[in-house]
């Protein structure tokens, strides 16, 4: 069977990459096209366009690159249609998914989603839309579950996939000499995946490397990132009082090595607790993005890991609460050896609650059993 997928950021790319795995093991004769990066292309998918030109993050940017993204459905469309894929396949990524999940829907195609859009937290009322244009639905969080039974709406919940990847890191004993680290304990440094978040949060991020001078600061490098916008950031930043370094490709190693991390808000919060490393999770978005949001969402935390748990296990630091006497203050915290017990034990009990490993399995193998009927 012929199976066309839609991931538009990194993380999209490692879930389906495990996904595409997955079914091509349940259908041996799996044709995989899709909307993606450099991990689906090895797992064996043809990719027609890579997810580092689709990315923008707030209101604000999306209204400005509208042009791009319109023209991008358009291709999609377009490309879905030659194709005649047995199934669409859309991971996250919603407000050009969801887009697409209509057009496909009303074209006969069969419509899956792996990942739910975060409507839980947001634009409620899109559950409505789910229902009507999505023909099953793979969700990854616990709670959401019961959400989509509020609404009458039946889905599969599969867990969460990180739990596979994070369980295979492992960080070899030379791993420090290989990257060029020295033996001072590391804080990590997550400032995002998108070049946007990476220039609002990394002069912040680095500023406080000063007032630590007993440890290592370290950048992890974006796979779509080159590594001249980090050194064109740390050279324009005010005095941060050491050299950072950037290492790329080895995220997960990275936050595993380190005793502390500094974390853009959004999937890498999940990452680093999942690894056990401490962590502050940061926010901060242009003002008009930033007022829209305190006006649309609806839940009680940003990160993953406090919505997961329902309670302040990681520190948040959002817009005007996020500075560097506040992330000083927050990262001399969770160094400490009390801190550290405490954020490890709220870990704990998220790991509890987050399910068991094999989520790409699960639903590789629902979706190909649905479809064979």
């Amino acid at each position: 069977m012929k199976y066309y997928i839609i991931a538009g950021e990194a993380s999209g790319d490692l879930h389906g990459s495990n996904l595409i795995r997955s079914i091509k093991r349940e259908d041996s004769d799996a044709s995989v096209r899709c909307w993606g990066g450099d991990l689906m292309e090895a797992a064996g998918a043809e990719v027609v366009k890579h997810y580092r030109v689709l990315a923008f993050m707030g209101f604000w940017e999306v209204f400005k690159n509208l042009p791009e993204i319109l023209g991008n459905l358009r291709r999609a469309r377009r490309d879905i249609k030659a194709w005649k894929p047995d199934a669409v396949i859309l991971i996250d990524f919603p407000g050009f998914n969801l887009r697409i999940a209509k057009w496909a829907t009303r074209q006969g195609l069969r419509v899956f989603y792996y990942i739910s859009p975060q409507i839980w937290a947001w634009h409620t009322s899109r559950v409505h839309r789910m229902k009507k244009y999505i023909e099953r639905l793979y969700v990854i969080l616990p709670f959401e579950s019961q959400f989509f039974q509020r609404f009458d709406y039946e889905v599969d919940y599969v867990g969460h996939p990180l739990l596979d990847v994070t369980e295979q890191v492992y960080v070899p004993d030379d791993w420090r000499v290989s990257q060029g680290l020295d033996n001072r304990p590391i804080v990590a440094l997550l400032p995002g995946s998108r070049k946007q978040e990476i220039e609002a949060m990394l002069p912040l991020m680095a500023s406080v490397s000063s007032e630590f001078p007993g440890s290592q600061f370290v950048i992890a490098g974006a796979p779509s990132i080159d590594e001249d916008l980090y050194e064109r950031i740390l050279s324009s930043t005010s005095s941060t009082g050491q050299d950072i370094s950037v290492v790329s490709g080895v995220t997960y190693q990275l936050i595993k090595a380190s005793v502390a991390a500094l974390v853009t808000s959004g999937t890498a919060t999940l990452e680093t607790a999942l690894l056990g490393t401490p962590q502050v999770v940061c926010y901060k978005s242009s003002a008009l993005s930033y007022w829209l949001a305190k006006r649309l969402v609806r839940v009680d935390y940003i990160s993953l890991v406090n919505l997961i748990v329902e309670e302040p296990v990681v520190k948040e630091l959002i817009q005007g609460e996020l500075s560097r006497e506040s992330l000083t203050d927050a990262l001399g915290e969770i160094i400490s050896e009390e801190g550290r017990k405490r954020m490890l034990k709220g870990y704990a009990l998220m790991r509890q609650k987050i399910g068991q490993p094999g989520a790409s399995a699960r639903a590789g193998r629902l979706m190909v059993r649905r479809l064979i009927g």
